[in-house]
């Protein structure tokens, strides 16, 4: 199965290693990771992003370290929330968290409209941190917890 993932990945935490890894493991016919322009990373969040260089660089480090299939990986810059999973025929599948599994329909329906197949939702579930709340990279920044989840140095 050929299967995308997408994200903002900045900084890279535990939830995204989790999508990343799951990604990979049933992407048998490759792995197609969308990541956030830095002008589409700007207009969706309230913080500071790392710059796309630098998302892709540690997303790529990441990338390496999980995959353990030696997939055929292929990263791609995206500008919009649907942007090439709507379009790409080759694709098969969509890694998703909970949170954002709700968006398949609408991508779906475009796809349609498209005249593509739908994609199959893998739903991940969220990775929590040991407060019990989600793992975001906007914790992450913010200090509240480390890219593990932890508080302070635990």
């Amino acid at each position: 199965m050929r299967v995308a993932v997408a994200g903002t990945f900045g900084p890279v935490h535990d939830g995204h290693r989790s999508l990343l890894e799951t990604a990979l493991e049933v992407g048998a016919d490759g792995v197609v990771v969308g990541l956030t322009s830095d002008r589409f990373a700007g207009s969706s969040r309230e913080r500071e992003v790392p710059a796309f260089t630098d998302r892709a660089e540690a997303l790529r480090r990441e990338l390496d370290a999980l995959d353990r299939w030696n997939r055929d990986i292929e990263l791609r810059e995206i500008a919009s929330e649907h942007d090439f999973a709507a379009s790409d025929g080759s694709l098969e599948a969509v890694v998703v968290s909970r949170e954002t599994a709700d968006e398949v329909p609408g991508l779906n329906d475009e796809r349609r409209a498209n005249g593509l197949e739908p994609l199959v939702a893998v739903v991940v579930p969220l990775v929590r941190a040991e407060d019990g709340e989600r793992i975001s990279s906007t914790r992450v920044v913010a200090g509240e917890v480390d890219e593990h989840g932890r508080h302070g140095s635990d």
